[in-house]
């Protein structure tokens, strides 16, 4: 990539838009009709960030919906782990360490901007290598990092794991809330809920585990997937690409995201993610419930750097509010504004569920891009009949 213009040019933008109506036509046409919506997940909250930022929902044919997957790791973060965080943080000799975006979803009781503004030692950092620069500056304070996220940040967390070991660092802890892709995709395929006709698969996380474990999707499932990029651009030929397979009667893996993520991943990554973690035997998830395998805790070769270990965690299983259905939007059941308190008593200012605290939630960007109507800047997009051909499939 050279210019991050060229995945946002309108006229590209628009032969996309044609060729996906053209596709959709096509479908429609030799199927003698459809009895629902084709329904896409896009499994990842930076791409539900893009469709709604970029209007791309508004660009589709009304035979095309997308379904808003559990691709944003703070807001599958059930309650109870929060609580857990919370507890930790109000420990009198702890320093709480975290990524902005966790700072404000909310507990039980209080979220750890609550905490830290009744008096925690909570920090933000922007990696887990900052909390450890922090834990050798303060060698007599405990100096916990709240790891979260999928295989995306993973490896950075690993790493410093290792890094904390090989110096010796003994007042540095990691409370682990991290998650995997596969198992969550898995348990969204067996819902009776959900009938979904493909899939744009996540970037940053494929970055790191490559494309292959992908294949149960098309090979088991029989659904297609593309591994998708961010930009508008990289969303529609993701959308088309999908498209094209149902129209061809194919399931497979595609990649459209090749300038980023290698087939087999990154080497590194992985082998620091195997040293430092195992899989759990299952990980509660909000709006989910438990997903056998879909979480990981530290080896107990690190159990030193281990904060379950070394401070007792209640780790309860709390209910969300009644009138929170954040649930149902993470599962795909329900749109985010079909939820009960969307946009009055639950806003980005005062949020009642996580899925409207960080800026990859789909109600915060429901909320923030969705009531913005960009569908007249593509009024013109089916009139242009030589489109299709003009480079679609580069």
């Amino acid at each position: 990539m050279k210019y991050v213009d060229e995945f946002r040019d309108p006229e590209k933008a628009r032969t996309l838009t044609y060729a996906i109506h053209q596709l959709v036509e096509r479908i429609v046409r030799e199927r003698g009709g459809l009895q629902r919506p084709l329904q896409i997940m896009e499994v990842c909250g930076g791409h539900t960030h893009s469709i709604f930022r970029y209007g791309i929902h508004q660009m589709l044919p009304p035979e095309v919906e997308f379904v808003h997957g559990p691709g944003c790791p703070v807001c599958v973060l059930p309650m109870g782990r929060v609580d857990d965080c919370v507890a930790l943080a109000e420990r009198p000799e702890v320093i709480f360490t975290t990524f902005g975006d966790a700072m404000r979803v909310p507990g039980s009781r209080k979220s750890l901007l609550k905490a830290k503004a009744d008096g925690a030692d909570v920090r933000m950092v922007y990696s887990p290598l900052d909390a450890l620069a922090i834990a050798r500056e303060n060698p007599h304070r405990e100096v916990i990092f709240f790891g979260l996220g999928f295989e995306t940040t993973m490896p950075s967390t690993a790493m410093t794991v290792l890094q904390a070991h090989a110096e010796r660092i003994r007042n540095f802890s990691l409370f682990c809330n991290h998650i995997t892709i596969i198992p969550t995709i898995k348990a969204i395929l067996d819902s009776p809920d959900l009938h979904l006709d493909g899939f744009l698969g996540p970037g940053h996380v494929s970055m790191v585990i490559g494309t292959r474990p992908y294949r149960f999707i098309a090979e088991h499932y029989r659904r297609p997937i593309t591994i998708a990029g961010f930009e508008p651009l990289d969303v529609l030929q993701s959308v088309w690409m999908v498209l094209r397979q149902i129209a061809d009667g194919r399931c497979e893996v595609e990649n459209q995201y090749g300038r980023i993520v290698p087939e087999d991943g990154n080497a590194q990554a992985l082998s620091a993610i195997q040293q430092v973690f195992e899989l759990r035997e299952f990980f509660e998830w909000r709006g989910l419930g438990s997903i056998d395998h879909s979480g990981v805790r530290i080896r107990e070769s690190f159990a030193a750097f281990d904060a379950e270990r070394k401070f007792p965690v209640a780790n309860l299983k709390i209910a969300d509010p009644k009138s929170c259905q954040c649930g149902e939007v993470l599962k795909g059941v329900i749109k985010p504004q079909q939820c009960k308190v969307f946009g009055t008593a639950c806003t980005p200012q005062t949020p009642l569920g996580s899925l409207m605290v960080s800026s990859e939630g789909a109600c915060a960007a429901h909320y923030r891009y969705a009531r913005i109507d960009t569908s007249a800047l593509f009024a013109h997009a089916t009139d242009a009949s030589h489109a299709l051909g003009q480079g679609v499939g580069a």
